[in-house]
C-alpha cells in the first residue's frame, strides 16, 4: 500500500497523491519515509522534498519554513512557500 502525500503551501494545495518514498530535509539532517513508517512530527530544514510515486516518477518540490508530519502511511507537508520545481 502506498504512502498518501499532501504537499501544501499558506495559500495553496501544491501536490497531492501516492507515493513509494519521500525524502526531506528537516532541522536534524535528511530523512526518508517509506510505508509503515512510525508517526513523527519534525521542522523542514528548507530544500527540495522528492517524492518518488509508484512506477519511479519523481515530483520535486522546494520547501521553506514548515513541518512535516507521517501518520498512518500519510506524510503531510506544511509550508509557508511550497512551490513544484519538476
Amino acid at each position: 500500500m502506498p504512502l498518501q502525500v499532501n504537499v501544501v503551501s499558506a495559500d495553496q494545495q501544491v501536490w497531492s497523491g501516492e507515493a513509494d518514498m519521500v525524502v526531506a530535509r528537516t532541522t536534524e539532517g535528511e530523512i526518508g519515509i517509506l510505508t509503515g513508517h512510525e508517526p513523527m512530527l519534525a521542522i523542514l530544514g528548507g530544500g527540495e522534498v522528492r517524492v518518488t510515486q509508484p512506477g519511479g516518477r519523481k515530483i520535486v518540490a522546494n520547501a521553506e519554513d514548515g513541518f512535516l508530519s507521517v501518520e498512518n502511511d500519510v506524510v503531510t507537508v506544511v509550508a509557508r512557500n511550497a512551490e513544484l520545481t519538476s
